[in-house]
Formats: C-alpha cells, sequence, structure tokens
C-alpha cells in the first residue's frame, strides 16, 4: 500500500503513477494498494496505475463509520472490475465497536461489492462469533467470483437497500440491507434482478444457509442494522425445495426508519406477518404475541390461517398496551409462528423478536438541548460532543465552540452527516440556535447544511453553510411533535471537513 500521507503538495496522479513505473521495473507481480482516501477520485483514473484504490476517509469501529463508507463505494460500482477494485478499507469485523449481526451486514456489504476483505482485528483476540462471520465460504464465493463484477444498487429508499451482483455462473448474488434503527421487510423480484422467467427459482440463504424455492420474490424480514444475502437461480427442480416462508412482527413507527417508541398509558398497533412466496401451500398456520409483563397484547383480526396459498401473505393485528407505570428502556415483543410445510414431516416453528422503545419523561421548561438526554445520535466522524466542538476522533477530544470569533459555552459539536433526535412528547413549541462551520476547522471544501424536524415534517433548512459564511440564527417551530430531529447534511462533495457547531441550541417546552 502506498500512503498519501506527507505528499508535499506533488500531483497525485503523477506520485502514483511513478510508483506504478518503479515497481514494474522490478520484473516482479506486486499488488499495488493505492491510498490517498478518494480525494483525487482515483477510480477514474487509476484503473491502470494500481490494483485497487481506497474510496474515502479511514473507516472506524462503528456502524457510522461503516455505513457511510458503504454508501459511498456503493455509487462507485462502474468503475471496478478485475484487476482494479473498489477498496472502502478494511474490515472491523471483531473489534468490538459493533455488534455480530451489524459486522455480518459490514461483511456482507464488502463481499457484495467485491471489495478487498482485509481482516482488521487481531484474530488472537477475537471471537468464535467472529471466526463465523470470516469463514462463511459462501459469503467469500460471491466476493471471490470470477467474473469480477461489483455488486449495484438496483433499489434505495428510507434507508433500504438491494444490491446484485452477477456470478460467473448464471446466478445472482442479492443482498437485502436494512441501514436503519427500526425494522423493516425488503423484498425483490427474481425479473428485479435480472434472471430469466423460471416457474420457480431455487434461493439459498448465505448466512442461515439453508435452500427453499420461490414463485419469483424474494423477501427477508430484517431486524435494524440487519441484513440478507441470497444466491438465486432459475430451478427445474424448484419443487424438491419447501417453499421461502419470511415470518416478522412490525409495530407504528412516526417516519421511515424511526424508533419504535411507545408512550406510558397509551396503545399501539403491532402487525404480525407470515408471507408464502413460494408455489406450494403452506396449512395450519398459527401466530402468537407475546409482550413484557403488565403489558397487554390482543389481536384484532384473526390469527389462524388454515391454508396459506403460495404467493399469499396472512397478517395479524394486534393492540399492545403500555401500562402508565412503564419504566423507561428497550423492550422485546416476542412473536412467535407455526405451521405445517409439505416439506416436513413436524411443525415447522418460527420466531421473530421487535422491539419497544419507552421513553423516559418529556422536557418541561426553557432548556439547553445539550443538557437533555437525546434518543440516539450519529455522525460522521468521532461521537456528536456536549458543549464541545467536535474533534474526530473519541469523546470530549473537540475545544470550545466558536463561529466567527463568538465561542459558545453550550451547544452540540457535530461533523456531516450527523442525526441527533429528542423524545418531545408533544410538549415543546420550538427550537434555537446559532451554527455554522467551526473557526479552527474551516476549510474552503466545508459545506454541509442544517435541517430540523418534527415527527415526519422538515420544519428548518439552512440551505448550504460553507466555512467563510456568517454564522446563521435558527429559529424552528416543532409544536405537537413526539420527536425532534437535528440534522447535518454534507453538501455532496464527501469531504472531511465539516465540523457543524450547534451554538446555544434551546428548545423550550
Amino acid at each position: 500500500m502506498y500512503d498519501n500521507c506527507n505528499n508535499q503538495g506533488v500531483d497525485a496522479k503523477l506520485r502514483y503513477t511513478k510508483m506504478r513505473d518503479a515497481l514494474e521495473a522490478t520484473g516482479r507481480k506486486i499488488v499495488f494498494s493505492i491510498c490517498e482516501w478518494g480525494q483525487n477520485k482515483p477510480w477514474e483514473w487509476a484503473k491502470d496505475v494500481g490494483h485497487l484504490w481506497r474510496t474515502t476517509g479511514d473507516i472506524n469501529d462503528s456502524w457510522n463509520s461503516m455505513v457511510s463508507i458503504a454508501k459511498r463505494t456503493m455509487e462507485l460500482a462502474d468503475h471496478a472490475g478485475p484487476g482494479h477494485w473498489n477498496d472502502p478499507d478494511m474490515l472491523e469485523v471483531g473489534n468490538g465497536g459493533m455488534t455480530n449481526l451489524e459486522y455480518r451486514s459490514h461483511f456482507s456489504l464488502w463481499s457484495i461489492m467485491a471489495a478487498p476483505l482485509l481482516i482488521g482485528a487481531d484474530l488472537r483476540k477475537v471471537s468464535p462469533e467472529t471466526f463465523e462471520i470470516l469463514e462463511n465460504r459462501e459469503v467469500i464465493a460471491v466476493n471471490q467470483d470470477k467474473l469480477g463484477v461489483q455488486g449495484k444498487v438496483i433499489r434505495s429508499e428510507g434507508g433500504n437497500f438491494v444490491l446484485v451482483k452477477p456470478l460467473s455462473n448464471g446466478d445472482k448474488a442479492v443482498l437485502l440491507f436494512n441501514e436503519n434503527d427500526s425494522a423493516t421487510n425488503i423484498s425483490v423480484t427474481a425479473q428485479e434482478l435480472g434472471l430469466t422467467k423460471a416457474v420457480g427459482y431455487k434461493v439459498r440463504d448465505l448466512w442461515a444457509k439453508t435452500t427453499a424455492h420461490t414463485a419469483g420474490t424474494i423477501s427477508a424480514a430484517l431486524p435494524p442494522h440487519g441484513s440478507a444475502m441470497f444466491r438465486v437461480s432459475a430451478a427445474k427442480d424448484w419443487y424438491a425445495y419447501p417453499p421461502a416462508i419470511t415470518t416478522a412482527a412490525d409495530g407504528e413507527i412516526l417516519y421511515p426508519g424511526a424508533l419504535p417508541i411507545v408512550q406510558p398509558g397509551k396503545s399501539v398497533t403491532y402487525t404480525t406477518s407470515v408471507s408464502n412466496t413460494g408455489r406450494l401451500p403452506i396449512a395450519a398456520v398459527q401466530a402468537t404475541l407475546n409482550v413484557p409483563q403488565g403489558w397487554t397484547a390482543k389481536a384484532t383480526s384473526s390469527s389462524f390461517k388454515p391454508l396459506l396459498p403460495g404467493e399469499k401473505s396472512f397478517r395479524t393485528t394486534w393492540q399492545v398496551t403500555v401500562p402508565p407505570t412503564a419504566t423507561p428502556g428497550r423492550f422485546p415483543i416476542n412473536a412467535s409462528f407455526t405451521f405445517h410445510s409439505p416439506h416436513d414431516t413436524n411443525p415447522v416453528t418460527r420466531q421473530y423478536t421487535a422491539e419497544a422503545l419507552v421513553p423516559g419523561p418529556a422536557p418541561k421548561g426553557d432548556l439547553f438541548v445539550s443538557d437533555l438526554k437525546w434518543l440516539r445520535s450519529t455522525n460522521g466522524h468521532g461521537p456528536v460532543e456536549i458543549d464541545t466542538t467536535n474533534g474526530e476522533g473519541k469523546q470530549g477530544d473537540g475545544g470550545p465552540i466558536t463561529i466567527r470569533g463568538k465561542v459558545f459555552a453550550k451547544g452540540l459539536g457535530t461533523h456531516a452527516p450527523a442525526q441527533i433526535e429528542y423524545y418531545t412528547g408533544g410538549n415543546c413549541s420550538k427550537v434555537t440556535a446559532t451554527v455554522g462551520i467551526d473557526d479552527r476547522k474551516v476549510n474552503p471544501l466545508s459545506l454541509v447544511s442544517y435541517e430540523v424536524w418534527a415527527d415526519n415534517t422538515k420544519v428548518y433548512d439552512s440551505g448550504p453553510v460553507n466555512g467563510t459564511d456568517a454564522a446563521k440564527s435558527l429559529e424552528a417551530t416543532v409544536s405537537g411533535a413526539t420527536v425532534v430531529r437535528l440534522i447535518v447534511r454534507d453538501g455532496g462533495n464527501g469531504k472531511s471537513y465539516d465540523h457543524a457547531d450547534w451554538g446555544d441550541v434551546r428548545i423550550s417546552c
């Protein structure tokens, strides 16, 4: 790997081309990795210079870092191919900053993007679960397929992604990926995948290691940050495999990707579902829903289906009531399903766990937002900082919030893209702040926008803000909102100079 640190202003193309020539002059076979963090768009010129090139800045062992790098690399699929690869940086699998579920999504994304699978963990210290992820030969086979095509996004909406990678034997690898903090169902058709029309298709789940058949729809119920990876092919003997069945339980949410908030003393609707995407029927389908002690769940539609034909779904709605005395926290909502499949002598049982979030008390008074506990936060580099600017690394490494010479003792330090969410319970009316790029981090490439959302309604948009713009006074009406979201978006240049401050950000409740 040839890094671009301390480059003394030498043009990147010239620097890396000279190194290529020097390596070729040795007469040895050497893999040349270009690491200038995507700043000079190497995907446009480095095909004949190196074998792989970094697409972004450095990855760190966090969900937000991994996802932001993955999404940037997804956009570059057309530039990859045999001998010239997009490199989204090393794998963080096993380093401890993410869950095993998130690491599985991480490994799946890198694999379907035909990215180099460079292990970044100390294998002397990782868990058995880490080895299960890193040693999944069927997923690795997708990554290493000799056709050498990077998987492409064929659909992306609200943090839900469908990526498809053609394979050398005619199969299609497909990844269904849920970026969000709430569960979702994602489906795609064989026709969308580019497969030839057939009576039935063979679907291999590369993580569950099960094989089923479908009439043409491939689907998965995905938990927050979850994914499902399949290998799909047209099959004349489709009937030799059981029908593909997807089971799920979903609660009402305020907006796409929202946390599953349930408020004490109120009821919320959950829906259990059984989807048969195969051609053969299943029978005696029974759904049940179990809730925490003291809560109640009442079916408001039938929970039993004698026969569920192929290509049909069965849904049951449930009224879940939370007691007024419910304590704040995250609680499991457990769905259980049983049914008879034509390929199983015994009843099949499926489990699905959804989640309910009981928030703490809604705020009251005229308050600094930085004194409140947020529901969740994401940040482009490092953590969101409280009452200091963002330093890109660990918590507390930023200095005072300073915008155009004015220092703010209170506020939030973020780096695009960022989002902070607060539970307001309909109690609050207004958000005010002074916003702008931090003085010590101003760069000609700094470019962001600030937004405030009241549930699913955008109530403020700053428009583009660069490093030389005067500080902006922000005022947004959030009356009646259950959740208030403070968002910073990257201006579109993908650079690492977007240190976006929220000075004296207040909320009136």
